[in-house]
């Protein structure tokens, strides 16, 4: 008995290890494109990130600024505004 493979069993082999080469092609490029998205989606968190905690300290120090009579109300001042 022969370990011959029929040349039609040969050429549905290669068009198949074919058609697997061209979707792992395609693969690799998409995962090149979710892979630059992650990189741009992270600059940006980043860049917002930033910026709210810049503007956290821009209102933390406008609260500083309040004088204690523009402050929120204690339980003494509200028992005294009844």
């Amino acid at each position: 008995m022969s370990n011959k493979l029929p040349v039609d069993q040969i050429d549905q082999i290669t068009e198949r290890v074919e058609r697997l080469l061209l979707r792992y092609e395609e693969i690799q490029r998409t995962n090149a494109l979710l892979c630059e998205q992650v990189n741009v989606l992270t600059l940006e968190r980043d860049s917002l990130r930033s910026r709210l905690s810049a503007a956290r300290a821009r209102v933390d120090a406008l609260i500083e600024r309040l004088p204690e009579s523009m402050g929120l109300p204690t339980d003494s001042s509200a028992d005294t505004a009844r």
